[in-house]
């Protein structure tokens, strides 16, 4: 007999909901209950397919304080999925800590391959992917260009998560590092209707952004520093 998987990430679409996988579903299906990142969220998507699964909140505000006593329950015998509001749990969203937790508490995982926003972002800029370096969420205030200063001299594709409020900001702040020739690739809206990739010099696109009124999830990717 195979491993008993006490925590499956299951990921969900970060927009089309065509993304999701047969196997995903499958999981989704037998598990005795969904952790998921908002519950109004998931249950949309759950009800759009027929789930009807308990669903349980598991959010960055919270996962501290059930941690251990998730992996109370999943050594009861109980089985879960760890599901975020798009994408893959773990990649910028909650899902690291209960991962390490199960593993501590000697329970297996397994995390199910799907949909996340940075490689069709990387693929799509047409920069080298042999060689990337993933930052996630740049910091707010403190200790943003620390980071950016630091990113400028990586020799490896750059790819970074931003929210459309702070797109602007965030590329001209780059530019004070990088100056104004580095390649830049900003996709937004990846596999929505109004999806949009522009790629360019980094003027050009802080250009091409500041002409228009930014929405939806953004991923910034930067070419790598050329001798």
């Amino acid at each position: 007999m195979g491993q008993h998987i006490s925590l499956y990430l299951v990921p969900t679409p970060i927009g089309n909901r065509g993304d999701i996988t047969l196997r995903a579903l499958e999981t989704l299906k037998e598990v005795d209950t969904i952790l998921a990142e908002d519950t109004r969220t998931s249950g949309l998507l759950l009800k759009h397919y027929d789930i009807n699964k308990p669903l349980q909140s598991f959010h960055i505000f919270n996962e501290h304080a059930v941690l251990e006593k998730l992996a109370q329950r999943m050594k009861g015998g109980e089985t879960f999925a760890l599901v975020s509001d798009a994408g893959t749990p773990g990649i910028s969203d909650p899902g690291f800590l209960l991962v390490r937790e199960c593993l501590k508490a000697g329970l297996f995982v397994e995390c199910l391959p799907g949909a996340t926003a940075l490689i069709p972002a990387l693929v799509n800029s047409g920069f080298p992917t042999d060689r990337f370096v993933f930052e996630g969420f740049l910091p707010h205030k403190k200790g943003k260009q620390t980071v950016l200063k630091r990113l400028a001299d990586e020799d490896r594709t750059v790819i970074v998560y931003e929210s459309p409020h702070r797109l602007i900001r965030t590329l001209e702040q780059l530019k004070e590092f990088v100056g104004n020739d580095r390649l830049v690739s900003v996709s937004r809206e990846l596999t929505k209707l109004h999806e949009e990739t522009f790629t360019g010099t980094l003027q050009e696109v802080l250009e091409h952004f500041q002409k228009k009124e930014v929405k939806g999830e953004i991923v910034i990717v930067m070419n790598g520093k050329r001798d």
